[in-house]
């Protein structure tokens, strides 16, 4: 049996995130595809986080309901359900770090999970890393990168 992979044909793993799913583009997500998850995978949930950024872990995307199936999500596609990122706003916000600090990485995280979260639209990465906690059958990463 294979890993559970997370890959996006927009970048390479550990490769430059291109400007047009950043705050300078036209903010869309990137497009993601997943391996087949373990078996028993009922659900999938999603974070994206810089853990670069000054004022400590800074979260972009919070995402759950995501069908194990479904093999990805097109560039743009909102997730099923989706909560609150730390702009004060829902769904993506891509990479937007402080002009002239370096690069920051991006993490997006998936988990396969063994349920769907019972967690309502809007909850924030602490409710949702919460709510998976006991529920994760595997995860996978994709780390881009980004300056400004």
């Amino acid at each position: 049996m294979s890993a559970f992979r997370l890959t996006s044909p927009s970048f390479p793993d550990g490769g430059w995130i291109p400007a047009r799913h950043t705050c300078e583009g036209l903010d869309l997500s990137p497009q993601l595809a997943w391996s087949a998850p373990p078996s028993g995978s009922a659900a999938l949930a999603l974070l994206l986080v810089d853990p670069d950024a000054p004022s400590g872990t800074f979260t972009h995307w919070v995402a759950w309901g995501l069908d194990p199936a479904a093999g990805g999500l097109a560039e743009g596609e909102a997730a099923p359900f989706e909560g609150a990122n730390d702009f004060g706003s829902t769904g993506y916000r891509g990479p937007c770090p402080p002009r002239g600090r370096g690069p920051h990485r991006y993490v997006f995280r998936l988990s396969a999970l063994d349920s769907d979260p019972p967690l309502r639209p809007g909850a924030g990465r602490a409710a949702l890393e919460r709510a998976i906690a006991g529920r994760v059958l595997a995860a996978a990463e994709l780390v881009g990168l980004y300056e400004r």
